[in-house]
């Protein structure tokens, strides 16, 4: 056998992280177009690197694996190899076993995950091997787009302005049309014995009776929404009781559809609903930005005001918050919709958020925490940037005395109840002037619904104008502070 010829028989290892998906993977396909045998492999990172995954992104990953290990095996490929580890030491010793001279993997942004692929870049080097990284989890490059003075931008709007005015995002790349598989192959981990999944008890009911994670999960989701959805999502975006949002988030979360096939799948599309969702993608999109420029979102200030301020630590309050237990309808319908499905509908997202940071005045870090673990699509960019939104602490965030009215917040977006209703059920049958406020309800209509308020639901934690007169003297205090600073 010719040098040549033993050169294309070695393989190419393809690297998967948070891209559990065959189409617009440029490193598979690039991967696949070298005619070489591939070998594909996921690794599940421990010992610095990315955040590792909250309890429901964990259940996520699971069914995911095993959809992408389905879509791996249909292109006629070698089985999906597992492995557990430090990436750059773990990838290395993968290449090495599978006598791979090139490693292709897809570019992720978080700051830590960027030092553990420079590791493994320099790793594989030492070991005479070939890299290339590949875009595809944002529709364009954090280093490229920036304001006159070459910062990242900390404002949406000019932010959405300047990508409007680059170019179009790249068309995605269609999957491979088969893989070869190498005549030999490393071992694999076994997926079950990850414990991906909850045992005693099994929490995960609600979320499988609402996701069906993986690839074609995620085309589903996306048909779905452009045909039942995306004309009215400008307005029903906004109503908790209807399925307007786009639920496609999860499946960006775990790089199952990327921003590109969104915007290709948009794009004969015209309407309001349609530019929403683009501007959704936007923010989306600033959130990784500021990431890259404040690389520990999730954990510092990015107004740094807000080291002063001072929080409470009650760890009763948090929990009856966690529990969906505050009285206020609203708040607690948004908790236990997450606590059962995963998920929680945007508006109520920013309900509860500001419910626990103003009215309770609980870190909003605490809060951060809770979504992390319970989300299924929460992300390492998204998630702390929004709460930091709601807290003001963030760039580009709501200021500080903006404070949600839960009671005026119900009324408007879910006016009769039926939100509530589904995920309050002991508030069922009281009549929609009350079922945001059950507190003021008279004894007639407390009895007519056989409702005993406080031994079936519970009392308002706080009173929503005291809390806000609270909020704001807080907050007056930093910003005094700060002012008599040098």
């Amino acid at each position: 056998m010719t040098d040549r010829k033993r050169d294309v028989e070695k393989p190419v290892l393809v690297v998967f992280r948070h891209d559990l998906r065959v189409a617009d993977n440029r490193a598979l396909s690039a991967a696949a177009a070298t005619g070489k045998p591939v070998v594909a492999a996921f690794v599940l990172e421990i010992d610095g690197g990315a955040r590792p995954p909250g309890a429901a992104r964990r259940w996520w990953l699971h069914h995911s694996l095993a959809a992408l290990a389905k879509a791996v095996a249909r292109l006629g490929g070698a089985p999906l190899i597992l492995r557990r580890g430090a990436m750059g030491e773990t990838v290395a010793a993968l290449a090495r076993e599978a006598g791979a001279d090139l490693v292709h993997w897809n570019r992720r942004f978080e700051p830590a995950a960027v030092v553990a692929d420079a590791d493994m870049a320099a790793r594989l080097f030492a070991d005479g091997i070939r890299t290339e990284r590949f875009e595809g989890h944002l529709l364009h490059d954090p280093a490229r787009v920036r304001t006159g003075s070459g910062r990242a931008y900390r404002v949406f709007a000019p932010f959405w302005r300047a990508l409007s005015s680059e170019t179009e995002p790249r068309d995605p790349v269609d999957p491979p049309h088969s893989l070869r598989a190498p005549a030999s192959l490393p071992p694999s981990e076994r997926l079950d014995d990850w414990a991906l999944l909850p045992e005693g008890p099994d929490w995960a009911e609600g979320l499988r009776a609402c996701w069906t994670p993986g690839e074609e999960g995620a085309r589903t989701r996306l048909a779905a929404f452009l045909e039942e959805s995306v004309t009215d999502y400008a307005v029903e975006r906004e109503r908790p009781a209807s399925f307007g949002t786009s639920r496609l988030s999860p499946h960006l979360t775990h790089g199952e559809i990327t921003p590109a096939q969104l915007l290709t799948a948009l794009k004969r599309r015209r309407g309001r609903g349609v530019d929403t969702f683009r501007k959704e993608l936007a923010w989306r999109e600033f959130a990784y930005h500021l990431m890259c420029s404040h690389p520990h979102l999730a954990t510092d200030n990015v107004d740094a005001r807000f080291d002063e301020f001072p929080w409470r630590q009650s760890a009763a309050d948090l929990r009856r918050w966690q529990q969906g237990r505050t009285g206020y309808p609203l708040v607690d319908a948004g908790m236990r919709e997450l606590w059962r499905t995963g998920f929680m509908h945007n508006r109520v997202r920013m309900v509860v958020a500001s419910f626990l940071v103003k009215h309770l005045l609980i870190d909003w870090r605490s809060g951060e925490a809770w979504f992390w673990d319970t989300l299924v699509d929460a992300d390492p960019a998204n998630n702390p940037m929004n709460w930091q939104w709601v807290a003001g602490s963030g760039a580009d965030a709501a200021p500080y005395f903006r404070i949600f009215n839960p009671v005026l917040q119900g009324e408007r977006f879910d006016p009769g109840g039926e939100y509530v209703r589904r995920f309050v059920p002991e508030l069922a049958r009281l009549g929609d002037k009350w079922i945001h406020k059950p507190w003021a309800a008279p004894g007639k209509a407390l009895s007519d619904a056989g409702l005993d308020l406080e031994a079936a639901y519970s009392l308002p934690l706080v009173d929503h104008q005291t809390a806000r007169r609270r909020a704001l003297s807080a907050f007056d205090g930093i910003r005094s502070t700060a002012n008599d600073r040098p």
